[in-house]
């Protein structure tokens, strides 16, 4: 089914309620922030144009409040920032790397190398272009997918926004549960944990000299924890759009374009050193229960599949 805007979608004017619902929200969010993680210039720009569409016109009112999933998922993750999870967890380091090593192992003339190694041994330019190509994509793609669900199915628009948020909050209580170092941090930092260690553009460093900018190293200045490696999302968040591009028979081009992206970010979070190959397994699981729970949770008819009809028809 096809959506389009129509001259009667949604003509209904923003209530006082709903002004004040907004509004109480915009206020509780900054204050929160504050409290949690301090202010930061990114907190404004959501909260302006989460509001700048929400009032806006009809259509755009449909579109943040069907998007305020992924802003659930954004502010769940920065606040993060406030409960490490190393204070909850001991931190694994070298078991991680020793196991890594036990399966995935590659010998050489010096030994055994994890993968990681391998590749650091063997990078070149042509793949630090490409990884760190297909790295700025874990976010962009699956956004930019979910804009194309909006305008073109709604229902399916909701379905794979909730599994986003679903895999999310299944990783992150693995973070919890599992806190663990990157390869990267044992490359500089040995077995040693060190608390509040900052976040490190490691192999994506190259992507980033080789075009004279400072990209990753921007946007690894704000990761929320550098203990949570396992599982790797940036995995799984590829593997969410491939289910849906394949599950709604998008065209042979759009699943050809997934099903490399996928497998693109998969090996460049080993070849950067930012995951280790269990890691990656990890945030394949984790994609793939929660593609299931979410299916098995709508399948039921029970009282979340009609909380998700409703929002469904909310967007509409």
């Amino acid at each position: 089914m096809s959506l389009t805007t129509t001259a009667t979608e949604g003509k209904a004017k923003v209530t006082r309620k709903n002004a004040l619902v907004v509004a109480a929200l915009s206020i509780g969010y900054l204050l929160l922030s504050y409290l949690l993680v301090g202010f930061k210039s990114d907190q404004l720009v959501l909260v302006g144009l989460a509001n700048a569409l929400y009032f806006a016109t009809p259509i755009t009112r449909k579109f943040i409040t069907g998007f305020s999933i992924f802003i659930v998922f954004w502010v769940l993750y920065d606040y993060m920032k406030a409960f490490p999870n190393y204070w909850f967890n001991t931190v694994h380091i070298e078991d991680l790397y020793n196991t890594e090593k036990a399966v995935f192992g590659i010998r050489n003339g010096e030994g055994i190398l994890s993968p990681n190694e391998f590749w650091q041994q063997h990078s070149n330019a042509f793949l630090d272009v490409m990884s760190g190509i297909f790295y700025l994509s874990w976010i962009p793609v699956p956004l930019a997918f979910a804009g194309f669900l909006f305008f073109w199915n709604r229902q399916q628009f909701v379905y794979f926004s909730l599994t986003f948020l679903l895999v999310n909050l299944l990783g992150f209580v693995v973070y919890y549960l599992y806190p663990a170092a990157p390869p990267w941090y044992v490359q500089l930092h040995g077995f040693e944990f060190i608390a509040k260690t900052p976040g490190n553009t490691a192999g994506l460093v190259r992507f980033d000299e080789f075009f004279g900018i400072t990209v990753f190293h921007s946007l690894y200045a704000k990761g929320s924890n550098v203990f949570a490696a396992m599982p790797s999302l940036h995995s799984a968040y590829p593997l969410i759009v491939l289910y849906y591009a394949l599950k709604n028979r998008l065209g042979l081009v759009a699943k050809v374009f997934f099903t490399i992206i996928t497998v693109g970010i998969w090996f460049a979070a080993v070849y950067t050193l930012h995951h280790y190959v269990l890691d990656v397994l990890a945030g394949i699981v984790c994609a793939s229960c929660g593609i299931l729970l979410f299916n098995w949770l709508v399948a039921r008819e029970g009282a979340v599949s009609r909380a998700i009809g409703q929002f469904v028809a909310a967007i509409r």
